[in-house]
């Protein structure tokens, strides 16, 4: 098992190389690095330059980029203003879609091997509309990123729109059979449960998004620090015929929590119980 860390851990950092060094230490090879500007500006060919060495320098790999989701307003925070692939009117899908391709053109400095990708944000419906800004927004993404050599991974959200009853109808309608699935157990959990929505999305999945919760909010906890059941889940993964990457994702909690160490251990206990139960498969 890879042991794969979100940045998202660090959103309100930048993603400079002094922290970078940190995590390699920690014993962490590879990253899905969040593609807030504040914290990772991949729209700057120095800043991605720089982010490229720091990687070589200290033996990390950049396993996936998370796709923007909002603009921000200022340094240190999220902004308010979403970012939309699936917006109905034209100018703010084509500008989202700029926003996406920009964060992909990072694969000609760093390679990567999935664009994790929100459908629309907030709690917003699947209608007709939505449908039809999607397939036009993801006919030129998809494109767009197998020329870099990336395959975009469609994640699972809390709304009508990102469910996974929705991601698999937007496929089957669209025949846009390059996209995958990005699950996020997390999201899965407070809404539909992580078995119903792992069996609707389980046939695209390549790339899994690891954090808990107690079902009543989105808390991106450490593993076993919510009411997941993880046996039922790594065994799930661990079935399948090519088990997908598991990334960390936690978010910084009060008191600057989960520290690295912390985030070592559950790497540790991730690993033996994922290893246990992909040996009883085989």
């Amino acid at each position: 098992m890879q042991r794969i860390l979100s940045t998202y851990r660090y959103i309100h950092q930048q993603l400079a190389p002094p922290l970078l060094a940190e995590i390699a230490r920690a014993g962490i090879t590879r990253l899905e690095v969040f593609c807030a500007p504040a914290h990772f500006g991949y729209r700057s060919p120095e800043t991605v330059s720089d982010f490229a060495s720091a990687l070589e320098d200290y033996g990390l790999h950049l396993h996936s980029l998370h796709s923007p989701t909002e603009r921000d307003l200022a340094p240190g925070r999220e902004s308010g203003v979403p970012i939309s692939i699936c917006a109905p009117e034209r100018i703010r899908r084509v500008d989202a879609v700029d926003e996406v391709k920009r964060a992909l053109e990072v694969a000609e400095r760093v390679p990567f091997r999935f664009l994790v990708q929100h459908l629309g944000h907030g709690h917003q419906p699947m209608d007709s509309r939505r449908l039809d800004a999607a397939f036009s927004s993801l006919e030129h993404l998809v494109l767009f990123a197998k020329e870099r050599g990336v395959t975009i991974a469609l994640e699972n959200t809390p709304s009508e729109l990102g469910s996974p009853e929705s991601l698999h109808h937007l496929i089957q309608e669209t025949h846009l059979r390059a996209l995958t699935f990005c699950f996020d157990i997390g999201h899965a959990h407070i809404e539909d449960g992580v078995e119903k929505s792992f069996e609707v999305m389980r046939d695209r999945i390549v790339t899994v998004h690891i954090h808990d919760n107690h079902r009543e909010k989105d808390e991106h906890l450490l593993p076993y620090e919510g009411t997941i059941d993880w046996d039922a889940a790594l065994g799930a993964f661990a079935a399948m015929p090519q088990p997908p990457d598991l990334v960390l994702e936690p978010k910084e909690q009060h008191g600057g929590d989960p520290t690295l160490d912390k985030i070592c251990e559950a790497f540790d206990r991730l690993e033996e119980d994922f290893e246990q139960k992909r040996a009883r498969s085989s």
